[in-house]
């Protein structure tokens, strides 16, 4: 029998504990609750009424809020938080990390103060844990999808591919195929940044400019993400595969998607604090432009999109002013 615990009873947290305990039956799973009002209320309800209603708790789901109970002798931990509280959650939890026990991001986000990737967050927080136990879960990953029982497929990527291995067949089930890939800078940048795109994209389809928009503003939304995660050390095919191109198509073309919903709401012309507080989830793309436009300044690379978007988040430039300073940039070569 293999331990599985997932920090975090989020929308993604309980999708993930829910399709592998169907996957997988002979698992067993625990989820780690912020509090004990938490756990008895997801007890009792056996569904997740908040984010997830109406999907039940199959039985080899623990649902607890002790840190002992939960980590102690896991073979695999999954880390399914908002970026903004990562490293605060490792903070609460690292001192019941087993030292054989394999830590699994499934966060897609860098940290603003930092710039640091959720793997990074890791290797900072968790001493006793060797860096080929680190992973990251990437993908074109719609939870909502998911949990109805629609195939899917994601990467997990790790600098070790007996780990790559090992999550794969933890994980791996009819409905969610895992593929490999041992480029961590790659996978986790494109899983953040196209959050970005998807907020523009969201604005056009706000500011009713059609499919060709979306079409280029996804595009260069790839070639910003590959051009910066490459200058950090990613390799550039990474970008054209699941974790890249697979997620942005997913993330700029669906409803679910909560960056794309909160650039459409910006595009017709809500105000983000209005938008972020009507929204039950993170829409992740917000602090990673942050995090993004300070990277790039410090790296001197040239990101326009991004920059486009930080102006209308955070600079109150209208997204429809922010359209027209893209189009009206000097003319280039596309590659």
């Amino acid at each position: 029998m293999t331990k599985i615990s997932i920090v975090g009873a989020t929308t993604w947290g309980t999708t993930l504990a829910i399709v592998n305990a169907i996957g997988n039956q002979e698992n067993e799973i625990f989820l780690l609750t912020r509090s004990q009002d938490e756990t008895t209320k997801l007890e009792n309800e056996n569904q997740n009424s908040k984010f997830l209603p109406g999907y039940s708790f199959p039985n080899n789901i623990n649902i607890t809020n002790s840190k002992s109970e939960a980590l102690e002798n896991t073979d695999l931990v999954i880390l399914a938080v908002p970026s903004i509280t990562f490293r605060e959650n490792l903070t609460n939890i690292k001192d019941f990390i087993s030292s054989n026990s394999i830590l699994l991001s499934a966060t897609k986000g860098i940290e603003i103060s930092s710039g640091l990737r959720m793997t990074q967050i890791i290797k900072n927080e968790i001493s006793n844990v060797s860096d080929q136990n680190i992973c990251v879960l990437s993908g074109p990953n719609l939870a909502k999808e998911i949990i109805q029982g629609k195939p899917c497929s994601s990467v997990v990527a790790s600098s070790d591919e007996n780990t790559i291995n090992t999550v794969q067949e933890i994980l791996n089930s009819e409905l969610f195929r895992l593929y490999g890939n041992t480029d961590i800078i790659g996978v986790e940048i494109a899983g953040a940044m196209k959050n970005i795109t998807a907020i523009a994209s969201g604005i056009s389809d706000g500011l009713n400019f059609g499919d060709n928009a979306k079409s280029s503003l996804i595009t260069r939304g790839l070639a910003e993400m590959t051009r910066l995660g490459v200058a950090m050390g990613a390799k550039q095919p990474t970008f054209s595969g699941l974790a890249g191109m697979g997620d942005l198509i997913a993330t700029c073309s669906s409803p679910q998607s909560r960056n794309t919903q909160l650039g459409m709401r910006l595009g017709q012309g809500e105000t983000l604090k209005n938008i972020q507080s009507s929204m039950v989830n993170v829409a992740e793309g917000v602090s990673t432009t942050k995090a993004v436009i300070n990277i790039s300044k410090s790296m001197k690379i040239n990101m326009p999109l991004a920059e486009a978007v930080f102006k209308v988040l955070f600079e109150n430039i209208k997204p429809l002013d922010a359209y027209k300073s893209l189009m009206n940039r000097t003319t280039k070569l596309e590659i």
